[in-house]
């Protein structure tokens, strides 16, 4: 992932981006918008893509199975409600208020949010999206690092983030919800017999 830094040729100083400017980028081209700054973001691997499909149909099969009202969408464009000039595409969002969800994006933070690192650029998700998901008050964070298998999750306590690290070999609990956990062993299995 690299950010596209734009300079006004009179002044030489840093153009800000808005979200007009990032309507106009091509729909084949992912980017998010952060502060002010284009981040255009690489195409996903292989085991990019089977971890998302993993983990989303076992959050949505979950939260069906026990008639929750929660949404979980797919790398959809969001608004985050008190950061200017930013919209991200989180991997896999689950969203619980239905009234942030419009047809063009969710606008305000998802309850819970989960990026899967890329190896072009893993500080976008370690630093950049931490602080800005904390800032804005989403409840949940995990980044799933399928190079070091490992599952850094963060819970907003008192506006700050608690930190708990996993690997591919343990069952995490989600916090936003009681009684659900994920057994990232049998993810781990799904993996290395996709591989195969």
């Amino acid at each position: 992932m690299e950010n596209a830094v734009y300079n006004t040729a009179e002044t030489n100083e840093v153009r800000t981006m808005t979200e007009s400017d990032y309507y106009a980028i091509p729909d084949d081209i992912k980017a998010e918008l952060i502060e002010g700054q284009i981040y255009y973001m690489a195409s996903p691997r292989t085991v990019h893509q089977i971890l998302l499909l993993e983990l989303a149909s076992r959050i949505n099969n979950y939260i069906k199975k026990n008639g929750g009202s929660c949404k979980v969408i797919i790398d959809i464009d969001t608004k985050l409600n008190t950061a200017k000039d930013t919209i991200v595409r989180p991997d896999i969002s689950v969203i619980c208020e239905p009234e942030k969800i419009t047809e063009k994006r969710c606008e305000g933070s998802p309850d819970w949010i989960i990026e899967i690192t890329s190896p072009s650029d893993p500080k976008h998700d370690y630093l950049t999206k931490l602080s800005l998901y904390q800032h804005v008050g989403v409840r949940e964070y995990w980044i799933v690092d399928p190079d070091k298998r490992s599952v850094i999750v963060y819970r907003l306590t008192d506006d700050k983030f608690d930190t708990t690290c996993y690997t591919f070999c343990d069952t995490i609990p989600v916090g936003i919800y009681d009684d659900f956990i994920i057994d990232f062993n049998a993810i781990n299995e799904a993996i290395e017999t996709d591989r195969t």
